[in-house]
């Protein structure tokens, strides 16, 4: 049981701390190859955010624990919102970016749909997962495109501060090469404790996924929302949580499907979709009204989603009793 506790633990620290040297490497490498920090920001760094996920996810359909690795990636949706922006939403009003939010809560609100659409038949198959990987290539290229057109200043988003500026290239490459080593690794320790821990108590792989490595695969966008937050870069918090939640259902769930599709049971749609869904349309519904009138998104929205997390979390556990 020890060996199965460490693997866990190890997995997560070795997880979210390569994360973060992947991520500097990649956008440090970027950076010397003469990129804009404009498009480094849009893809490097946000699609490093969800690295953990990503390899979690792959990693779990390759060792044939696709539900775990759907489970993750819904999971971490739930816990992004109900967890991640609520804490930063009691920490201080939240600003809602409006001419950001409009572009991508369309985007948000479309593949969360999609993605409804996707496990209602209760099967995830190699067609739909490239579908999903498809539409995440269009959804940056587009995002690139959008924000490369604006015509406000004001409105594109500083990547500046995730930019390492001094990492040397050689420096630049050990850490992409390492990060992404170490990567691998984390997510393969994290997997096997996780697969194992359900096996040793008869727990379903898919409420392991959707709790203790969707809450351990969450923990970058924690640190980074937080940390933008008491920074004062309130405006990028919402778009922090909403583009992770975009990636996940795209990439993490897109790549686990054409490694490996498979059935799932019902409550991947009737409990986690249930969630990622009603959880998403109520801040598109309240960051719509409060940006509207020109107001901050108020502290009391956190409470309400931190509520909903742990009811959420509460209906896990009532899974494992049942």
């Amino acid at each position: 049981m020890l060996t199965i506790v460490a693997a866990i633990v190890v997995g997560l620290i070795v997880l979210v701390w390569s994360s973060d040297r992947f991520v500097g490497g990649a956008a440090a490498l970027a950076n010397s190859l003469g990129i804009s920090p404009l498009i480094i920001g849009l893809t490097v760094v946000a699609l490093g955010t969800s690295a953990p996920e990503i390899l979690v996810s792959a990693s779990a359909a390759i060792q044939g624990s696709t539900p775990l690795a759907i489970g993750n990636a819904q999971g971490s949706n739930i816990a992004n919102l109900g967890l991640v922006l609520a804490v930063c939403a009691l920490i201080i009003a939240l600003p809602v970016n409006r001419a950001v939010w409009k572009r991508e809560s369309y985007v948000l609100l479309g593949v969360t749909l999609a993605l409804g659409a996707i496990l209602w038949d209760l099967h995830l198959s190699f067609l739909e997962g490239a579908l999903l990987v498809v539409l995440m290539a269009l959804f940056i290229s587009y995002t690139v495109w959008s924000v490369k057109k604006a015509k406000d200043v004001a409105e594109l988003p500083d990547f500046s501060e995730d930019i390492p500026d001094d990492m040397p290239l050689g420096k630049a490459v050990f850490w992409v090469v390492a990060g992404l080593i170490l990567l691998v690794l984390g997510a393969q320790s994290l997997v096997w404790g996780a697969t194992e821990l359900a096996l040793r108590f008869g727990i379903s792989e898919l409420v392991v996924g959707a709790t203790i490595v969707a809450i351990g695969t969450s923990l970058p966008e924690l640190a980074t929302s937080i940390t933008s937050t008491l920074k004062g870069h309130h405006e990028m918090t919402i778009g922090n949580v909403v583009g992770s939640n975009i990636f996940n259902i795209l990439a993490v769930i897109g790549i686990a499907g054409m490694i490996a599709p498979t059935d799932f049971e019902a409550a991947v749609f009737w409990r986690d979709y249930v969630f990622v869904l009603g959880l998403t349309l109520l801040l598109l519904v309240v960051a719509w009204w409060f940006g509207r009138h020109n107001k901050a998104i108020p502290r009391v929205f956190g409470l309400v989603l931190l509520a909903a997390y742990l009811y959420y979390l509460y209906l896990n556990y009532m899974a494992l009793s049942a």
